[in-house]
């Protein structure tokens, strides 16, 4: 999952209320909030927040120097900033032209970009309870500063002013492509209301943004607990590198001797899938499913409720039926129906194959039963990756254990580089040490063309799960790329949360996290390989994100990949042909299970969000909602409401889960090109898919991008050959 700064998705030029940083709150005026009492006070030109980066690569973030004190100060100079900049397009007695207007908007806030880019870090990668503090104080103060930014009549003139002559005055296609966009943006998120219906909006739009910082408060609260275990015999099936970082994790935190669980996914899911003991799998997996819904402190469901009545009550005053309705008016996908169109293709033939998957592995339990190996029991949902191990053991001769051992995380990370080289010429050197991190463990790498040796980048790789970080995985830039005012490298990241090995141990990973790992990375090779002038061009559509990440996923599995870089970490033998052979024959297996635990999350979402009467009991809707779709009862989905952060820490996904399932229709059958013309390598489809998709950004409509790269639209049975389910 991509990741822009926290609260700020574009560049300033279309950065607009439904942006997910825009959610502001105050009184309708162009006025700067004050300064909070709590904020430190910093010189004038002595905050390094504030400061261009300097060094190599044209400049670095100065990640020695984050303290969270210097934020409010940062934020409230940045913002004067950006007010100058734009009022003096507002103040410009010039007829508007695109030169003066989209131009001068387009290189305004580069303070602010920074200062945003430190601050995603900070609350994204190092959070802490002032963190939470100061980001509850101030989203929603720069948002209400943006949004009213924006709101002013004046500047809306000028946008309407170029708008209105875009075909008459010489504008090229990009340039007409950016007014029409960021008019109908404008008009979209509120230019014409009245200043009545204005003011309503920015009040709503500053108790949402409250709400998306209570809520992943919340969220992160649960997220640093810890199931504890003291008998190292219930850890029977893990393996035994994972047990020794329990064990680390477990001194860490002050139990010594013990082994301590992590709720998030990457310490959950090992245990869920490899551990024998039944009692410590449904304990882990309540925890896990449970977050944000114990009825404590940290519970989520009043605030998503709340979060729900509002979005619904923005969509219509903006004119729009429902919030989906109002999210996806940008996407390729265009409506709600044609989403769930393509869901409900998909759905059917994922339940039925669950329904084969649950049969196969009650066969086993009663198996085990009978021999007298275990208590007779019926498949719960943890038991299902358990079990689900000993079916894929049972049909395919592989054991996870089995493989497990071949994949290092770094050698890993080596595969994937290898692989983006000989794909698009990007080349990594590794220069950590030489620039600032804002953790040891960071790894950073000097991007640069291989066949020309020029600079491209920096890509920063923070790969382990601790105290203060967001679970799940995500990419972001600190810089992005354009050529507009000169042309800037781009600084990307990948996080990750993987458990990181025992100390002198490499970090060992599953199939599952490999994948993530290689995902990630599309997302990374996808920034770096953009070539754009204009960075309004440079944002693509929702349900085109995970696209580019999704295709990158496929090149985990070669056999090239796998050879090469699937060692094993005490002998550094290469992966035996037979396992790779078992690996790639058991490709297809459990997709019932992955499909289902994702498009039940996607399908609730849209659901969630196409309705003009939201839900005030959230549990109840998800438990009916499933009901409705006959969600089998031994899976639960990927991301049940109350922690489901992608819907609920912004506006970003809501209403685009399903975008995961677009853009992997469109991998598929991207994959589906390189078979065609020969293989994985095959260097004429990736330049193609390189210059056509991954380079443009945004500078054509992406579905006709897609069809110059294809020749057609993506065929949806591609995705379901793939996943082996039935194509009729």
């Amino acid at each position: 999952m991509p990741q822009s700064a926290p609260r700020l998705a574009r560049k300033l030029s279309i950065m607009l209320a439904s942006t997910a940083m825009i959610m502001g709150y105050g009184p309708m005026s162009t006025a700067i909030a004050a300064e909070p009492a709590a904020a430190k006070t910093v010189p004038a030109g002595q905050n390094p927040l504030l400061q261009p980066w300097t060094g190599p690569y044209q400049g670095v973030p100065p990640w020695d120097k984050l303290d969270p004190e210097l934020f409010p100060d940062a934020f409230q100079k940045a913002m004067a900033e950006v007010k100058a900049e734009v009022q003096a397009v507002i103040d410009n007695p010039a007829e508007p032209t695109f030169e003066n207007t989209h131009v001068p908007m387009m290189l305004a806030g580069e303070t602010m970009e920074r200062v945003f880019a430190m601050w995603g870090v900070q609350t994204s990668n190092k959070s802490n309870d002032r963190v939470e503090e100061i980001d509850a104080e101030w989203s929603p103060r720069l948002t209400t500063f943006y949004t009213e930014l924006f709101l002013d009549p004046k500047l809306f003139a000028r946008y309407k002013a170029v708008y209105d002559k875009r075909h008459t005055s010489g504008l090229d296609a990009q340039q007409i492509r950016i007014v029409e966009r960021s008019h109908d943006e404008m008009v979209r998120d509120g230019a014409n209301l009245s200043p009545a219906d204005k003011e309503k909006l920015v009040a709503m739009n500053a108790k949402l943004e409250g709400l998306f910082s209570a809520f992943s408060s919340k969220l992160l609260g649960d997220e640093k607990l810890y199931t504890f275990v003291t008998d190292k015999a219930e850890l029977d099936g893990l393996d035994p590198a994972f047990v020794a970082s329990l064990a680390a994790a477990a001194e860490a935190n002050g139990h010594a001797g013990h082994w301590a669980i992590k709720n998030t996914r990457s310490s959950a899911q090992p245990v869920l899938q490899n551990a024998t003991n039944r009692k410590l799998r449904e304990k882990v997996w309540r925890a896990f499913v449970g977050r944000g819904d114990n009825g404590d402190a940290n519970d989520t469901n009043a605030t998503i409720a709340e979060i729900l009545k509002l979005r619904q009550q923005r969509a219509e005053l903006l004119g729009f039926p429902t919030h989906a309705h109002y999210r996806m008016a940008d996407t390729m996908a265009k409506t709600p129906d044609n989403a769930m169109g393509l869901m409900m293709k998909v759905w059917p033939a994922a339940v039925a194959r669950v329904k084969e998957e649950v049969a196969d592995m009650q066969a086993i339990a009663d198996a085990e039963a009978r021999a007298g190996k275990g208590p007779k029991i019926t498949i719960e949902p943890w038991d299902y990756r358990y079990y689900a191990e000993k079916v894929r053991k049972a049909k395919y001769d592989l054991d996870e254990s089995e493989v497990k051992p071949y994949l290092q995380l770094d050698k890993l990370v080596d595969g994937m580089f290898w692989a983006a080289g000989r794909l698009y010429d990007l080349g990594f050197r590794e220069n950590t040490g030489q620039i600032p991190v804002f953790d040891p463990k960071v790894r950073t790498f000097e991007v640069y063309n291989l066949k020309t040796n020029e600079n491209v980048g920096v890509f920063y790789l923070d790969n382990f799960a601790r105290d203060g970080k967001r679970s799940g995985a995500w990419m972001t830039t600190y810089r992005s790329q354009q050529s507009l005012g000169g042309e800037r490298n781009v600084l990307a990241s990948n996080n990750n949360n993987f458990t990181e090995g025992a100390q002198g141990e490499p970090t060992l990973i599953s199939i599952d996290d490999a994948s993530t790992l290689f995902h990630e990375f599309g997302h990374g090779i996808h920034y770096l390989l953009q070539q754009v002038k204009y960075p309004a061009l440079a944002g693509v559509p929702r349900d085109f994100v995970e696209y580019p990440s999704q295709v990158n996923e496929n090149w985990l599995m070669t056999p090239e990949v796998l050879s090469k870089y699937a060692t094993h970490y005490r002998t550094g033998e290469p992966m035996p042909q037979v396992l790779v052979d078992k690996i790639l024959a058991s490709q297809k297996f459990n997709q019932g299970f992955e499909t289902v635990e994702y498009l039940a999350s996607a399908i609730v979402d849209m659901k969630l969000h196409d309705r003009k009467t939201p839900p005030t009991d959230v549990d109840r809707f998800e438990r009916e909602t499933l009901a409705e779709i006959g969600m089998p009862k031994e899976i639960v989905m990927r991301h049940r409401l109350p922690q489901f952060g992608h819907l609920f820490s912004s506006d970003a996904y809501s209403a685009g889960y399903y975008s995961y399932l677009w853009s992997e229709t469109m991998d598929a059958d991207t994959w589906a090109a390189f078979t065609e013309a020969g293989g994985p390598w095959d260097r004429s489809v990736a330049d193609r898919f390189r210059t056509i998709l991954l380079m443009t950004g945004n500078e054509t409509d992406r579905a006709e991008a897609y069809r110059a790269f294809r020749g057609r639209d993506p065929d949806v049975k591609a995705l379901l050959e793939k996943r082996g389910f039935p194509t009729e």
